[in-house]
């Protein structure tokens, strides 16, 4: 950008970035005392933001934990044709322990089961991949305990 130009607006229709790095954007707005919404492409979220919790809309917490769990799904479906892995499905189950003071999430302990005929070796490899190659795993990862097992469904 030349000298004296005007700051590139992201959020402006057509703007792109010439840095190679992924850049994110979401907005949320509070709707009532009860809930927000947020909002990215054409996607919307409804999130519970109530002091008192909903049941029918994933809080902060939830959110970060499943958060995790999509990172997760999403670097395996990404590594799948890489390592030729054959796969019939995939659940994760994840846990999240909140400490009070100061407010942080103290540790997230998570067990994916894949469904599949693959060697333990190969499972194993798989959950290598999950680790060392999720950008919302490394980065929580990086702030608080996080730890878990992938094993065979079933």
């Amino acid at each position: 950008m030349p000298a004296g130009s005007p700051i590139a607006n992201p959020f402006a229709a057509g703007w792109r970035a010439e840095a190679v790095a992924l850049e994110y954007h979401v907005r949320a707005v509070r709707e009532d005392h009860h809930g927000s919404t947020a909002w990215c492409k054409e996607a919307s979220l409804v999130m519970d933001t109530d002091p008192e919790g909903r049941v029918d809309a994933f809080n902060p917490a939830e959110l970060l934990l499943a958060a995790v769990a999509a990172c997760m799904l999403k670097g395996i479906e990404r590594v799948l044709p890489i390592l030729r892995f054959e796969l019939k499905g995939v659940e994760i189950e994840i846990h999240g322990v909140r400490q009070d003071k100061p407010p942080k999430m103290e540790r997230i302990d998570y067990l994916i089961k894949v469904d599949t005929d693959e060697s333990d070796h190969r499972i194993e490899l798989l959950h290598t991949n999950v680790r060392k190659y999720g950008t919302i795993y490394n980065t929580v990862a990086a702030a608080t305990v996080l730890e878990g097992r992938m094993v065979r469904a079933g």
